[in-house]
């Protein structure tokens, strides 16, 4: 034991707590990346099985003042109303395959005078903030909505400024158009009657499992590297004590040993 007092040293008990810290950090975060993985494996599910479900009415799902349920997103629902086009709101700064443009949002108003935010589609369109891009009109009249539900979006970027934003929230965007919104709203996938120029329609979501798993790796590997790596260093000093003569010399013992 005599021969590794030198682990008692002030200079390695110091290295040791720096290791220690080090290695428990990045055993942590792998943890961290391992439980988003779950996460997002469990939401997966969910979104396959609304996905698979048979559509229901809106109202069954959404309801005025109440954030969507995560269960809920990307249900499919159907909705009745007309369009109020005189409050459409264009989310600004949406690309498509490298493309800048625009999204499309319009309230449907329903039969009991609340709306939803039906998210049309997306326009291509410079995305100038002074510019209006010309958007073209939803089917008039009575209209039959279908889409995919979608939670509201938080933050700075649901600020509604001249009926345009940059991202939806119906709790901004209703507060902007003084209209009762249902919560969330619809990623729209068809409208009975067609309209005149369809919009693109919105992308499906991503079921692809991310990089959680490899970070994870990534981090737990880095935690045993330290940890490896003080045993090198820790067997490497006790080498050197124990046979001196031996151990080779470093470049830089043989310059002080030249002088």
């Amino acid at each position: 034991m005599r021969s590794l007092a030198f682990l008692l040293t002030r200079r390695w008990v110091l290295l040791a707590l720096v290791v220690v810290l080090l290695s428990t950090l990045a055993w942590q975060l792998g943890q961290w990346q391992f439980r988003r993985l779950d996460d997002r494996q469990e939401r997966n599910a969910t979104t396959l099985r609304n996905e698979s479900a048979d559509p229901v009415p809106v109202t069954d799902v959404l309801a005025v003042g109440r954030p969507v349920d995560a269960a809920d997103e990307w249900r499919l629902v159907t909705a009745e109303g007309e369009y109020a086009v005189d409050d459409t709101v264009i989310v600004r700064y949406r690309t498509r395959d490298g493309e800048s443009g625009v999204d499309v949002v319009v309230p449907l108003v329903l039969a009991d005078g609340t709306a939803v935010l039906v998210d049309r589609g997306w326009l291509l369109s410079d995305n100038n903030a002074t510019a209006t891009p010309d958007v073209p009109t939803p089917p008039a009249g009575p209209v039959t909505v279908t889409g995919w539900v979608r939670a509201d979006a938080e933050g700075d970027s649901t600020r509604v400024t001249d009926q345009s934003t940059r991202a939806i929230s119906s709790v901004a965007i209703g507060e902007a158009l003084d209209r009762p919104l249902l919560g969330g709203f619809l990623d729209l996938t068809a409208e009975d009657p067609e309209p005149a120029t369809p919009l693109l329609a919105a992308e499906p979501p991503d079921l692809g499992n991310g990089p959680h798993f490899f970070y994870g790796l990534q981090w737990w590997f880095f935690a045993l590297l330290a940890v490896g790596g003080y045993v090198f260093l820790a067997y490497d000093e006790w080498r050197r004590r124990r046979h001196p003569d031996r151990v080779r010399p470093t470049a830089a013992e043989r310059l002080r040993r030249s002088r």
